[in-house]
């Protein structure tokens, strides 16, 4: 599908419009108000949900290796949740994932 200049602008005036009104709804209208306690504690999830959302295409269908499962970055998110729930500590998991990656990528050869 081909779009002309046009169409492009009109799509990235829309989207920016759009997201502006998702956080103006959020924040602009009910900001200064205090919130329900259960939408307080729902909202603490909120980066522990991301992480993880962010991740896990990119481990279960990487792009370096076009889409296809690779044993080494399953190993290596294993090894990242393995360190996150054990030590509790968001940095350690990420650092022993990509020390796991690159460990295993050089093993492999794939580095």
């Amino acid at each position: 599908m081909t779009y002309s200049t046009a169409e492009i602008w009109l799509i990235i005036v829309l989207l920016g419009a759009g997201t502006y009104l998702i956080r103006f709804s959020f924040l602009g209208i009910i900001g200064d108000r205090p919130m329900p306690q259960i939408i307080l504690r729902m909202l603490r999830y909120t980066p522990v949900a991301v992480l993880p959302a962010m991740v896990a295409p990119l481990v279960v269908w990487p792009a370096a290796t076009a889409g296809a499962p690779d044993p080494v970055r399953m190993i290596a998110a294993l090894a990242a949740l393995l360190v996150g729930v054990w030590k509790k500590q968001v940095l350690w998991a990420i650092g022993a994932g990509v020390v796991t990656l690159y460990a295993g990528l050089f093993l492999t050869g794939q580095f």
